[in-house]
């Protein structure tokens, strides 16, 4: 079994759960690669008793890799996303961070996560991407996305005008801060946050919510993911800002960008028992509410 373990870094209250992975790791004889930024002068004492390689960049990781290992927040599996790619890998999430939507695996459930992976006994969900395209190089080393896309205002400039189309047949002009793109991942992010819906993982779609919106009868609304949904931006500052996921870059005013149903999909482990409906009921805390 091969093992590659990513973070944007382990604190020092998470040190005592990443030892206890390495060491489920070792006692099933995985072969274990680790991110540079996991490696530190924190750490790096007591990982020497462990057998282990270090890797930096996305190429170096291929097929022959059976799970990529995230420890962190959400943040964090979205980044391991990117370094996934269309490599097939799956992808399993512990929660280091808070809400944990993605990384739903709490760090008491690292020895039962291990062993899953070690006898095969887990599941894995194979999540829609997005991608996007622009007349002009964008997000150019990775151009796809796990959760949403946006288009938004920069700083304080005035709200921006986005005339949006489904297939080339115009559709609507927000007159907003900006828009999202979601995939079903992503509606429970940022989506949920401007009040879009929650779509279910296998629903295969996509979902366009306007922030903060200067029209009272604008809503999101949710449409087939094999739809091209494209964008052209109008507004009194001269450019604007895109996003996928954490990534952010500069647009110029009049630059036409198309957003799309990337070509692979990337698998989230989970293990058997656990639900979609069962991580929405445990983050969102629904049916605590006992009056009925």
């Amino acid at each position: 079994m091969k093992i590659a373990i990513y973070s944007r870094g382990i604190d020092a209250d998470q040190q005592e759960a990443f030892q206890w992975l390495m060491q489920e790791l070792t006692i099933h004889k995985a072969d274990v690669w680790l991110f540079s930024s996991v490696v530190s002068a924190d750490n790096e004492g007591w990982l020497s008793r462990f057998r282990y390689e270090t890797f930096e960049h996305a190429h170096e990781l291929d097929p022959s890799v059976d799970c990529v290992i995230s420890l962190g927040g959400d943040g964090t599996m979205l980044d391991a996303a990117i370094l996934i790619r269309d490599k097939g890998i799956p992808l399993l999430g512990i929660n280091f961070g808070r809400l944990g939507f993605l990384a739903s695996l709490g760090k008491h459930e690292i020895k039962q996560a291990v062993e899953a992976l070690a006898n095969g006994t887990y599941m894995t969900d194979q999540r829609t991407l997005i991608h996007v395209d622009a007349d002009r190089p964008l997000f150019a080393d990775a151009p796809f996305a796990l959760n949403e896309f946006v288009l938004h205002k920069r700083d304080f400039s005035s709200m921006i005008r986005i005339h949006t189309y489904l297939n080339g047949e115009f559709l609507n002009t927000y007159w907003a801060d900006g828009v999202i793109v979601a995939t079903p991942t992503g509606s429970t992010g940022y989506n949920l946050s401007c009040n879009g819906p929650i779509v279910f993982p296998e629903s295969q779609s996509l979902v366009i919510t306007p922030i903060a919106p200067h029209n009272l009868n604008v809503r999101s609304i949710i449409v087939p993911d094999n739809n091209i949904i494209s964008f052209e931006v109008e507004g009194r500052a001269t450019n604007y800002m895109c996003a996928m996921d954490a990534r952010r870059e500069i647009a110029d005013i009049g630059m036409q960008v198309a957003v799309r149903k990337e070509n692979f999909t990337i698998g989230l482990v989970r293990l058997s028992e656990n639900s979609f409906l069962e991580t929405l009921r445990n983050k969102l805390a629904w049916g605590l509410d006992k009056r009925n």
